[in-house]
């Protein structure tokens, strides 16, 4: 597993401690067991003040650890069985964007998900996870056959951004991207985004308009990369700490900005070491909204799904509303 910056204390001093348990086990061991229960506290003390110190920019590196689990492994240890559904149905099959019919803890789902790549292969096949206008179709078109089938949706966000090549632009990737944001805002079923690894720019916001967004603790979700903002702003992309500190992107930071849910912890130092620990986290986040969401009615869930967007990035305070005579927006109640 490789080895981030941040942890390099944290595996020097793992590595020390493997060596005097071998040490220990020859007749003339100068270390008790009592001494290396000691050092082994030591070692989990030290654990949690590195992960509990981290900055948004280690948190970033967290995100994009290449051992941090994507939107297949999801699959294949949430879903009971999953039926993959490939194509736009107008120009091809984008392989960075993975959908298809799942049952999770016995509930039917439409799952779509932007899935990365794992290894060299993997990751050309699957355009680093950067999807391509049919593939934002594809996702569209499998959100209109849940709601045909008044099936939840469930959708997986993990991109570093839409792909901006030269051929996705001539296939509208603009224009895509919107009809896929005002699309899902009118889909009459239920939908549970999770921000599980990037979210970056229209690419993540094209597939996360939902009813209620969950996000990872060391997730992020923002207009755009840091490397990509430090080399606007400051014209210099070695400022990427710089400006992912300013961009405020992290879990906490768009929970008190109202823009995600419901963060679901992590296991210390990120999902990597210990992977099924998120999946059991994923999953019963998802079983919990869809129990809560089965109810609602269609016109209901339209009218607070419009509302929970229409007052992200509201700055002013009630009382300033209602000087202005404006109500604020709740649910049943468009203004």
């Amino acid at each position: 597993m490789s080895t981030l910056p941040h942890e390099r204390q944290i595996k020097d001093y793992e590595k020390m401690i493997l060596q005097l348990k071998k040490q220990s086990q020859s007749k003339h061991s100068l270390w008790s067991e009592n001494e290396l229960q000691r050092l082994g506290k030591k070692l989990e003390l030290l654990k949690k003040k590195v992960y509990s110190d981290l900055s948004p920019w280690e948190r970033v590196a967290i995100c994009r650890h290449p051992s941090r689990p994507h939107t297949i492994d999801y699959i294949k240890n949430m879903c009971e069985d999953f039926v993959e559904l490939c194509g736009d149905r107008s120009f091809g099959d984008d392989h960075a964007v993975i959908g298809g019919l799942a049952t999770i803890a016995g509930k039917k789902v439409m799952l779509i998900g932007q899935e990365k790549g794992n290894d060299t292969d993997s990751r050309i096949y699957r355009n680093f996870g950067m999807v391509h206008p049919e593939g934002f179709k594809k996702a569209l078109r499998l959100m209109k056959m849940a709601e045909k089938f008044n099936l939840p949706i469930v959708s997986l966000i993990d991109t570093p951004g839409a792909f901006c090549g030269l051929a996705a632009e001539e296939r509208g990737q603009g224009l895509v991207i919107a009809e896929n944001i005002y699309e899902m805002s009118q889909i009459k079923t239920p939908i549970i985004v999770l921000i599980i690894g990037e979210g970056c720019s229209g690419g993540a916001l094209a597939m996360a308009v939902g009813d209620v967004v969950g996000m990872l603790e060391h997730a992020y979700y923002s207009v755009i990369s840091p490397e990509g903002c430090a080399s606007i702003l400051w014209k210099d992309a070695q400022k990427n700490a710089e400006a992912a500190t300013t961009l405020k992107m992290n879990s906490e930071n768009l929970l008190e900005f109202n823009i995600v849910d419901s963060i679901i912890k992590e296991p210390l130092g990120g999902a990597h070491h210990d992977p099924q620990y998120i999946y059991d986290g994923v999953q019963k986040f998802i079983v919990e909204e869809l129990k809560r969401l089965k109810n609602i009615s269609s016109d209901m869930l339209l009218e607070s799904r419009y509302c929970k967007y229409r007052k992200i990035g509201r700055v002013s305070n009630k009382q300033e509303i209602t000087e202005k005579n404006e109500e604020p927006c709740e649910a049943g109640v468009r203004k």
